[in-house]
């Protein structure tokens, strides 16, 4: 997933971003407020994690403004504010999950892989589509009994493709969910990528369920549809 991690403290900020990117997830990490508004503007995330105080607002404003704006993206709250009243006001403003810090890093993934599941697609922490499965815990890909192991740029790839399947996606929607921000893909690099994915695929004799749109992007179309 492309996750929005906002957290000012870079001594939790760090190590939280070191975490998620572990797990296969595309991060951008930011530090206050203005940025993350203006990332929100430009780019679209599967999950947002706001601290509650920045340092120039508070990050509850900031998951309320994104509710507002109709987004729908699941949001957590992290704080150190623990009282029911604070759970309550954070729940009601628009998110959909709080985790008081200081925070466990076991807890923080296995929420996130619980909020991230949110779809028919998924079974458990598998993501599924017409019978070829992604497990994201141990980033293996299976299909009619044959299992690999991905690495982390093809996981990722396959992910989102997952996640969105039928759906054209352009050069640059899939620049945009795979690169995080600040990075600077080639100008080859999503051809690349999905030419190896391809390769990978065919090891389990999954073939042609990546079409190509010409002049516009990919598609992940299983044969029978």
């Amino acid at each position: 997933m492309r996750i929005l991690l906002v957290e000012d403290d870079p001594e939790q900020l760090e190590p939280l971003h070191a975490a998620l990117s572990r797990s296969g997830h595309i991060v951008d990490a930011v530090e206050d407020g203005a940025t993350a508004r203006w990332l929100l503007g430009e780019k679209e995330y599967d999950m947002l994690i706001i601290d509650w105080m920045l340092p120039d607002e508070d990050g509850i404003f900031l998951c309320r403004d994104y509710r507002k704006a109709g987004k729908t993206a699941p949001v957590l709250i992290l704080t150190a504010k623990d009282t029911t009243a604070d759970k309550v006001k954070g729940l009601d403003i628009g998110a959909d999950d709080y985790l008081v810090k200081p925070v466990d890093l076991e807890e923080l993934l296995a929420r996130v892989r619980a909020l991230g599941r949110r779809s028919p697609l998924w079974r458990g922490d598998t993501l599924c589509v017409s019978g070829l499965s992604l497990h994201l815990n141990t980033m293996q890909v299976a299909y009619q009994q044959q299992s690999l192991k991905l690495k982390s740029r093809d996981f990722q790839l396959l992910e989102y493709m997952m996640r969105h399947p039928r759906q054209v996606l352009t050069h640059n929607q899939i620049e945009q969910a795979l690169w995080e921000w600040g990075e600077e893909p080639e100008s080859n690099a999503v051809t690349t990528r999905i030419r190896r994915l391809r390769q990978r695929l065919r090891e389990l004799q999954v073939e042609d369920w990546i079409e190509t749109v010409y002049g516009m992007g990919y598609c992940l179309r299983p044969p029978s549809e």
